[in-house]
């Protein structure tokens, strides 16, 4: 199996489960080649735990689900030593984290010592119980989500938390025809708690994934593209709009996740248009605008978007 077949089969299934959001489905497939994590961002109710618990069934992982709240604990996620009366010994009794995809439900509810414990775990594949460290998979995908209406009683995430997400996608609401066709299949038995009976065939195995992401790695960039990724990082630098820009993090996230793009549409190198259409999900997260571009109701989208405006595209 190739990744554009991978892709493909992923996209079939997934739809039988979640109707439309093709270009959401699109830039998670996107995330989990490339190795990264994504945050999802949504009102509640347009079936982002559904999306997660689908994908995890699909490729063969094991899903875990936290649900963040105010007081949860760094040990709640990372797991902790537990005395065992029986052997005199302590044991470990590993937190959710240790899965093959983690849905953070609602990370912005848990105060930032609680969403720091996620951060050695998205950007090194360890973490660290007691002075021990301890591997996680191969395959560890991070879905976080939050809730883009509500921020009472939560705490924005830190600039370094933010950094560790490849892509932060904005999942919107289903269109009229997408949203009649979820009424009808909920209306012929759909149950979103039961993904057997949902006719889910997986489409991979783990192995197969690590494969996939090894083939992903050798998709060509030519070095005009290496140069239009660093122009848009740059410019994001010293826009008008824009008090911090972009770090070289973001380059590398551009990098890796255009040629996953590349390979997802057939393609063994990467074009400019994979470049243009990843900048908002990659960068957007990254990025902190000045007071007055707020004031003026100028957004990070739209402040991307006036960047890439200003770009030659390489030929």
């Amino acid at each position: 199996m190739n990744v554009n077949e991978f892709g493909q089969q992923m996209k079939s299934e997934i739809s039988k489960v979640i109707h439309g959001q093709g270009e959401v489905i699109e830039q998670i497939l996107v995330c989990l080649l490339a190795r990264g994590h994504v945050l999802l961002e949504g009102v509640p109710g347009i079936a982002k735990t559904l999306l997660a618990r689908t994908v995890a069934h699909l490729t063969g992982g094991e899903f875990k689900r936290i649900q963040f709240t105010p007081d949860l604990m760094p040990s709640d996620v990372t797991g902790t030593n537990v005395y065992d009366a029986k052997s005199s010994q302590f044991q470990l009794r590993k937190g959710p984290v240790f899965t093959n995809v983690l849905l953070a439900d609602e990370i912005n509810r848990t105060p930032p010592k609680t969403q720091s414990a996620l951060l050695q775990a998205m950007e090194e594949r360890h973490v660290t119980i007691d002075g021990t460290d301890y591997a996680l998979d191969g395959i560890f995908f991070v879905l976080a989500t939050q809730n883009p209406i509500e921020y009472e009683g939560t705490y924005p995430l830190p600039e370094a938390q933010l950094d560790r997400f490849l892509m932060k996608v904005l999942m919107t609401y289903p269109s009229a025809l997408d949203e009649q066709s979820i009424l009808k299949s909920h209306h012929t038995g759909f149950d979103p708690h039961d993904l057997i009976r949902a006719n889910l065939k997986p489409v991979t195995t783990l192995a197969e994934l690590q494969a996939l992401q090894t083939q992903v790695a050798q998709i060509r960039v030519e070095e005009g593209i290496f140069q239009y990724i660093v122009e848009i990082v740059r410019k994001t630098r010293n826009a008008y709009a824009i008090l911090l820009g972009a770090s070289p993090r973001a380059s590398v996230a551009l990098l890796k996740c255009s040629k996953a793009l590349a390979a997802l549409r057939s393609r063994d190198f990467v074009i400019p248009d994979d470049i243009k259409y990843l900048a908002p999900p990659i960068l957007r997260h990254r990025l902190i605008l000045k007071p007055e571009a707020e004031i003026e109701g100028i957004t990070t989208d739209q402040a991307l978007q006036t960047i890439l405006n200003s770009i030659p595209v390489p030929r």
